[in-house]
C-alpha cells in the first residue's frame, strides 16, 4: 500500500496537459482571470479530497481539476462520436476521430475491401475501411424499424412484427446510428465553415429524469433553428477497472466515479415562486454543494448503472465545450446561452478564455417563465446584483410574465438586446421531445440501470431532428441553416 505524499510536497496546480491549464480564477472582471501564475492563488486543503483554489485578488474559490483527465475525456468523446465513421482510430495520432468525409486532405484512398472504400492516414499510416460506403441492402427493414420506434411501439412489438429477436433489433439500431453519424458529420462541417456569426444554446439535464442514475446529458444547438451541433453523456458503456469514490485532481484517472454512498440529506421541494426568487434560490443551492462544479455532489442517492461506469460531470462538460471550440475556427462572433448552472459557466469562461478577452463571445445565463413568447419585447428593465459573485442580472416583465438574463463576460448597456434575442428554448424543447417520444424506453424499469441501450437512439434522434423533422412552416433545422434544400426522407437518411 503506497503512502500519500505530504500536502506540502504537492504542487499548487495540477500539471498542464497539451498546453491546457483549466485551473485559474474564473471571475471575468478580476485581474487574475485566466492567470496561470501559482503565486496568484492559495490552495484550500481543509478537506484533502476536495482541494479548492482561492484567488488572492477577488476571493473566488473554483474547484481544482485534472487537466490530463479533461484531455482524456475529450479523446473518449471523439472516439464515441466517430464510432463507425471512416476515421483514424489510433489514439496516438493527431488525426484521431477526424472523419474522412470532412477531412479528406488528411487521408489517402487506399483501394477497396469488397465494395467498400479503404483509406490510409497520412500521419500514422494506419488503414481502415468505410463500412457504410457500400449499398445498404437492409434499408427497407431499417425504415420500418424506425417508423415503428418513432410512433411509440415497444421493442417486443417491433421484434414480433419484423420477425427478429431483441439482439438483432439492437444490432440494427447500432447500424442505423452509425449511418446517422455519417450523414451528420458532413452537415456539421458545412455549418461551422459557413456561419461567421453563430448563436448557440446549451442545456444539461438527466438522460433518464426518473432514474437518479447520475447520467447527465449535455447538448448544444443553434439557438434559432434548433440544429443540434453536439451532445454528450457522462457515461461510458464499458466498465473501467480503476474507479474512485473521492475526486483527487492531482491524480490522473479519478474522473471515473465509483458508486457513492447514500447521503443523509433532507430534500425539500421548492414552492412555485417568482423569477427573482428562483434565481436567488439557485445560487443558494449551488453554494450548498460539496463540490461547486459537480451537480451530482448534492444528489441524495445515485442508482449507479449495473453496466458501464459514470464520469464526473465536470470533465464531460469541459470536454464538450473543448470539442465545440475546435469546430468554431471559422466563426468570428459567438453567443452562447445557458441555464443558471456554475459548471457550464466555469467551462465556458475557461475554454473560451481568449475569446472572452477579445470580446468575440457572449456567454449568457437565461431564466424565463414558460409563458414567455419569442416575439415579446422587453419593457422596463431592472438590474439586480445576485449571488456570492454579485452577478449582474437584468429582469423584465410583461403582463406578469418575466424573463432575466446575465451577461457572464461583463458586458453592460446592452441588456435590452439580449432580453429580446437570447433564448435557450430550442435545446430545452429538443431534449423534452426526446423524453416524450421514447418515454417507454427511457422510463423502462430495467433500463434505468442499463442506459447503454439509449446511446444509439440519441444519435438517431439527433439526425432525424436535424435533417427530417419539419416545423410548422415545413422547414427542418438543416433547411433553416441553409444546409439542405428539402427535408431528408428515412430512405435518404439510411442510404
Amino acid at each position: 500500500m503506497t503512502s500519500q505524499p505530504p500536502v506540502s510536497s504537492q504542487p499548487l496546480l495540477p500539471e498542464a496537459a497539451e498546453h491546457l491549464q483549466l485551473n485559474h480564477c474564473k471571475t471575468v472582471g478580476c485581474s487574475n482571470y485566466g492567470s496561470k501564475n501559482p503565486d496568484d492563488y492559495v490552495i484550500q486543503r481543509t478537506n484533502p479530497n476536495r482541494p479548492t483554489l482561492v484567488c488572492r485578488e477577488c476571493g473566488a474559490f473554483p474547484p481544482v481539476m485534472n487537466n490530463q483527465d479533461v484531455v482524456d475525456e475529450l479523446t473518449r468523446l471523439k472516439l464515441t462520436q466517430s464510432s463507425g465513421l471512416p476515421a483514424c482510430s489510433n489514439q496516438e495520432c493527431k488525426n484521431l476521430g477526424l472523419p474522412v468525409l470532412t477531412h479528406r486532405h488528411l487521408y489517402h484512398a487506399f483501394g477497396y475491401s469488397g465494395d467498400r472504400q479503404r483509406y490510409r492516414c497520412k500521419c500514422c499510416q494506419a488503414t481502415f475501411v468505410d463500412r457504410w460506403s457500400g449499398f445498404n441492402n437492409k434499408h427497407l427493414v431499417q425504415q420500418k424499424l424506425l417508423a415503428m420506434l418513432f410512433t411509440g411501439h415497444a421493442v417486443r412489438d417491433i421484434c414480433r412484427r419484423l420477425s427478429m429477436n431483441p439482439k438483432t433489433f439492437y444490432d440494427q439500431l447500432s447500424h442505423i446510428a452509425s449511418r446517422c453519424r455519417r450523414q451528420l458529420a458532413m452537415f456539421d462541417a458545412r455549418l461551422f465553415k459557413h456561419a461567421k456569426e453563430l448563436s448557440l444554446a446549451s442545456n444539461l439535464t438527466p438522460l433518464q429524469p426518473h432514474s437518479d442514475n447520475g447520467v447527465l446529458w449535455i447538448a448544444s444547438c443553434e439557438a434559432s433553428s434548433g440544429y443540434v451541433v453536439g451532445q454528450h453523456l457522462n457515461y461510458q458503456a464499458t466498465d473501467h477497472e480503476d474507479k474512485h469514490l473521492e475526486h483527487d485532481p492531482f491524480q490522473v484517472g479519478t474522473r471515473f466515479m465509483a458508486p457513492p454512498s447514500v447521503k443523509l440529506t433532507e430534500v425539500t421541494t421548492q414552492p412555485s415562486q417568482g423569477i427573482l426568487a428562483r434565481v436567488d434560490s439557485k445560487y443558494r443551492e449551488v453554494l450548498a454543494r460539496p463540490h461547486l462544479e459537480d451537480p451530482l455532489s448534492n444528489q441524495v442517492r445515485v442508482n449507479y448503472p449495473t453496466k458501464g461506469c459514470l464520469i464526473r460531470p465536470q470533465y464531460t462538460v469541459y470536454a464538450h465545450y473543448l470539442q465545440l471550440q475546435s469546430q468554431l475556427d471559422y466563426n468570428q462572433q459567438l453567443a452562447l446561452f445557458m441555464p443558471q448552472e456554475p459548471l457550464m459557466r466555469s467551462a465556458v469562461v475557461s475554454i473560451f478564455l481568449d475569446r472572452i478577452k477579445q470580446k468575440t463571445i457572449h456567454p449568457i445565463y437565461i431564466e424565463q417563465d414558460t409563458a414567455w413568447q419569442e416575439n415579446m419585447q422587453a419593457e422596463r428593465i431592472d438590474i439586480v446584483l445576485l449571488g456570492w459573485w454579485r452577478d449582474r442580472w437584468a429582469f423584465t416583465r410583461i403582463n406578469e410574465i418575466s424573463k432575466g438574463i446575465c451577461h457572464l463576460a461583463g458586458e453592460r448597456e446592452n441588456e435590452r438586446f439580449w432580453l429580446n434575442t437570447a433564448s435557450d428554448r430550442a435545446i430545452l424543447q429538443y431534449q423534452q421531445r426526446f423524453h416524450d417520444h421514447f418515454a417507454q424506453l427511457v422510463d423502462e424499469p430495467r433500463r434505468k440501470l442499463r442506459p447503454a441501450g439509449l446511446l444509439p437512439l440519441l444519435d438517431i434522434y439527433r439526425a432525424w431532428h436535424n435533417l427530417c423533422r419539419q416545423d410548422r412552416n415545413g422547414q427542418t433545422p438543416a433547411q433553416q441553416m441553409g444546409l439542405t434544400a428539402a427535408p431528408l426522407t428515412l430512405e435518404q437518411l439510411l442510404s
